[in-house]
């Protein structure tokens, strides 16, 4: 049998009702806006899943969830329950919005308050439901029904947790609850709702019968999944790895039960139309995430870390919602909305038109790029698969309205209508396609689909040449975890064997760990002409590693946990290999093949190493035993030789913004919420020349934090780049184990403070080598107020910082970094050369300007000077060294000219100027102020 829920209306169905059909509208395109303009936006993360799920999805399973219940359980909805639907509508909408405003506003408060509208929404609807099953005697659809109350059980559960989130909890309880309230509402308020809609909707999209067995099915799948969403909740709650790991397989087999009997009915008739590809799309998806789900709370839990199991869960969330949500939502929606607003046949068919086409292109565009962002890929490579995944997807909101518009003007006229009346009184059936989408040929479909893969291809082709150093992080980034077939001739290893020995050689696996920045065994001996293979796993709790050799055999970076296979091939030479993430080696990562026995050739391990490695500085920094084996730092040109300290900025050049904005009334202690991302992205520090800066938030230096003592900082910090990174602030006085720890890639932790002394405050990445870090950009303030400050007319913040350039594009030359300061190359405030010389800091004569400096360092010192000018006024880590809080220094008490300061020292000068012009400021260790760290005071009458 087929269902026609597009044709059984018992309810008064509405061509346009403006709260059922634009506020899933309204919130898709504000994902849009967010998704364009993200890096201004805070909480973009945040922002976009919340608006896609809490928003248009939610906004949706209330709306049609009511509209599938009149018409599978035949109960005619009266205007009453209409207008109940109508105010429910606009209580819940209005919640999401109070949620929104309240998170991005840090006012918990508001939060509660759009959390309880959103809940009594929903407890509203499900009572509805309830109150209509009810009524309803012998509806063999009823399951769905179940399904859909079940759901709405599920969201007040995480909405709480959500309330509860926004106020915060500390690590790691805070990503245990933020985990269980995830799951809660994707698996169970969304995945439930999906689930027990499919039941009927999927043949009923298709045009084809029901299987027979999906009623039972479902009905056993239900008390399957409200298990194991209890499970899954309970055990991420308490941090109960395997108990979240027995509620996700239990889950996961449900939803293969249920996909089971949904492919037999697709087999009965295969989709062809947009909508039907989009759901069966997203199913996918669900199932797809699910197992990585199941195989990162594995691995978690079996190394008793629940770091290890959050960073699969913050790797997958926004596929379940790029995936799974998002195209279940488009693809249910390209099939409602016609049914809802057309009128005849031929209505009907525009409708369905409109809404498939491009839709095969727009399938395979959607997916293709989606899959590629789920890999280690480049930056550059992820946003131009992460604009095409969104192209893709925003179409729909474009085809919407061409779909609306096509439906009202092929309706039929009043007379058409009578006319139809007549003929089917008089037994006269029209003809034409049943079908409203057509006949679909395999060509078309052929044709859409490779045009989608040729198109895709061709803008990430277009992408990398434009960042051709995008093509080596993409060789290294994309090297997983499996097996790496390493080539042996490369390393010149089996050179003086022939083929007979190569293939009788005999064989050697030897297993070797990574972790503590070091190899466990740090060098192992082999006979010559043993054909080797090493075997790495990364034991480390937090870092990322990798095993790389001079001819190229790799390990690929391996997350904690991974292991890989290298196959070294036949060895007649000793050789070294080493970590090639930054700063790894130079630490003490480096691994020593010895090969012994009469056939050995170790009478120059330099002659079989590649790259030209300097055996001097390879010994001084890593302390190895034969560093002449270890290749892999490639004499290239440094980004250096392209610096010019009198070029100036490009046209377009925006200098950071230095104003230090005053601080509002004070009204007692204030908590401050932000989020830290982290980023790894190529940017220009000085005409010219561009590095690989590791960055908060997108911003060399990182964001500055202002506040007064007492003032409470809750920073979220999320690792997005490819390595470990952490945060320390000097502002805080708290134990580095917990909050000071390196997270791993795609994990996040709450640091919580609370200012108990002034300052201006130093924080930065705390992972080993933290040199290396520092200098390429982990760094930042933190300015806290004393109690007495007194107002000045305009306040600057400064803070310098130094850098070893390596290749352009290419992160810090790390060998520069850790031999010492004699080996900088640029000395910059605020993060670019000099750009305070063409883009000046102004004020007018007579103000009094307050110029906070920090210096980051990571080595050198500073001594801030203002050329022209004298401070009456100085106050140095803490205290006045020169006036007071009551008064500047007047010129019998003398005056200062320079503020020096060490690395991670800081304080504040201030000063008048009697007259107009410019002034210099500059770091008074003059090769440092000729090399970056200078800028101008502009001073008008």
């Amino acid at each position: 049998m087929t269902i026609g829920l597009n044709t059984a209306r018992p309810a008064p169905v509405k061509k346009f009702w403006p709260m059922r059909d634009l506020p899933s509208y309204l919130w898709l395109v504000l994902t849009v806006i967010v998704s364009v303009g993200h890096r201004w936006l805070p909480e973009p993360r945040w922002l976009m899943i919340h608006l896609v799920l809490l928003g248009a999805v939610s906004h949706a399973i209330l709306v049609w969830s009511q509209h599938f219940s009149y018409a599978l359980l035949r109960v005619p909805a009266s205007e009453r329950d209409l207008k109940a639907q109508n105010l429910r509508l606009i209580g819940f909408n209005a919640g999401v919005v109070a949620v929104v405003v309240g998170i991005l506003s840090s006012l918990w408060q508001i939060t509660l308050v759009g959390a309880c509208l959103v809940v009594a929404a929903v407890v509203w609807h499900a009572a509805s439901l309830l109150g209509r099953f009810r009524r309803a005697i012998g509806v063999r659809f009823a399951v769905s029904l179940w399904y859909y109350i079940a759901a709405s059980a599920a969201l007040p559960v995480g909405a709480t947790l959500g309330v509860l989130l926004a106020h915060g909890f500390s690590d790691p309880a805070h990503g245990q609850m933020k985990v269980s309230h995830a799951l809660i509402n994707v698996l169970g308020w969304v995945g439930l709702t999906v689930l027990g809609t499919l039941v009927t909707l999927w043949p009923t999209m298709l045009r084809t019968k029901m299987r027979p067995e999906i009623v039972l099915a479902s009905r056993r799948a239900l008390w399957v999944f409200v298990a194991a969403l209890s499970v899954t909740a309970l055990g991420a709650g308490f941090g109960v790895l395997w108990a979240v790991v027995v509620g996700l397989v239990f889950y996961l087999a449900g939803v293969v039960w249920l996909g089971v009997v949904f492919a037999r009915t697709a087999a009965q008739r295969p989709p062809v139309a947009f909508c039907t590809l989009s759901v069966g799309a997203a199913y996918l998806w669900l199932m797809g995430c699910l197992v990585v789900l199941v195989i990162g709370f594995t691995r978690g839990a079996a190394a008793g870390s629940w770091t290890l199991a959050y960073s699969s869960f913050t790797t997958i969330a926004p596929f379940l919602v790029a995936g799974f949500a998002v195209q279940v939502l488009i693809g249910a929606l390209s099939y409602l909305i016609p049914v809802i607003v057309s009128q005849g046949p031929a209505s009907s068919r525009a409708a369905n038109t409109e809404m498939d086409r491009g839709g095969v292109f727009r399938i395979v565009m959607a997916n293709l790029t989606l899959l590629l962002a789920a890999f280690p890929v480049p930056s550059v490579v992820l946003v131009v698969a992460t604009m095409l995944y969104l192209g893709a997807t925003a179409s729909f909101l474009v085809l919407m309205i061409r779909s609306l518009r096509a439906a009202r003007y092929a309706a039929p006229s009043a007379s058409t209508r009578l006319a139809d009346a007549e003929a089917r009184a008089a037994g006269i059936t029209a003809k034409g396609p049943q079908n409203p989408y057509g006949e679909k040929k395999r060509g078309w479909f052929g044709a859409q689909a490779v045009a989608a893969v040729v198109a895709s291809t061709l803008a990430i082709a277009l992408a990398v040449a434009v960042n051709p150093s995008a093509l080596g992080v993409l060789a290294l980034g994309n090297a997983g975890a499996g097996t790496q077939q390493g080539s042996t001739a490369g390393s010149g290893n089996n050179g003086s064997f022939t083929a007979d020995q190569i293939a009788n050689a005999p064989k050697q696996t030897v297993e070797i760990e990574a972790r503590d920045m070091k190899f466990f065994p740090a060098s192992i001996e082999v006979e010559a002409g043993t054909n080797l293979t090493i075997v790495l796993t990364n034991t480390d709790k937090t870092n990322i590693h990798d095993l790389v050799f001079p001819g190229g055999e790799t390990s690929g970076r391996l997350a904690p946990g991974d292991t890989a296979t290298i196959e070294l091939g036949v060895l007649n030479s000793s050789l070294g290999g080493w970590c090639s993430i930054l700063g790894h080696k130079q630490m003490g990562m480096v691994f020593d093949i010895n090969v012994t026995g009469s056939g050995a050739d170790n009478s120059d391990p330099a002659d079989h190493q590649a790259g030209g490695d300097d055996a001097g500085s390879q010994a001084e920094s890593s302390g190895s035993m034969d560093h002449s084996m270890h290749g892999g730092d490639q004499a290239a040109p440094s980004a250096a030789d392209d610096l010019n300290f009198m070029a100036s900025a490009p046209e377009d050049f925006v200098a950071r913004d230095a104003l230090l904005e005053p601080l509002a009334a004070d009204n007692g202690p204030v908590t401050h919420k932000m989020t830290f991302e982290i980023t790894e992205e190529v940017r220009e520090i000085a005409p010219g020349v561009t590095q690989e800066i590791w960055m908060f938030n997108k911003q060399f230096p990182g964001p500055s934090l202002h506040g007064r003592v007492g003032d409470t900082f809750e920073i979220t910090l999320v690792n997005h780049g490819s390595m470990g990174h952490s945060i320390d602030f000097h502002a805080s006085e708290v134990a580095p184990d917990g909050p000071m720890r390196t997270i791993a890639p795609g994990e996040s932790l709450v640091y919580t403070f609370t200012a108990k002394r002034a300052g201006i405050w130093m924080y930065h990445c705390g992972t080993m080598p933290m040199t290396a870090h520092i200098a390429n950009g982990m760094a930042g303030a933190v300015v806290i107020e004393p109690d007495d400050l007194p107002e000045v007319d305009k306040s600057y913040l400064l803070v310098q910082s130094e850098m070893y350039l390596g290749a352009q594009g290419q992160p810090v030359d790390v060998e520069k970094a850790l031999s010492g300061e004699h080996n900088l190359d640029v000395v910059l405030f605020n993060g670019y050369a000099n750009q305070y010389v063409d883009r000046p800091l102004t004020a007018t004569v007579g103000e009094r300007v307050r110029v906070w400096v920090l210096d980051v360092g990571p080595s050198r010192a500073s001594s801030f000077h203002v050329v022209g000018g004298q401070f009456d006024r100085v106050w140095f880590e803490g205290a006045y060294t020169l006036g007071s809080a009551k008064a500047p220094a007047d010129g019998a008490q003398g005056g200062a000219q320079a503020l020096a300061l060490q690395a991670a020292q800081g304080g504040f000068v201030e000063l008048t100027f009697g007259e107009a012009g410019n002034y210099p400021f500059i770091t008074h260790i003059m090769v440092d102020a000729e090399r970056g760290a200078k800028g101008i005071f502009s001073i008008s009458d």
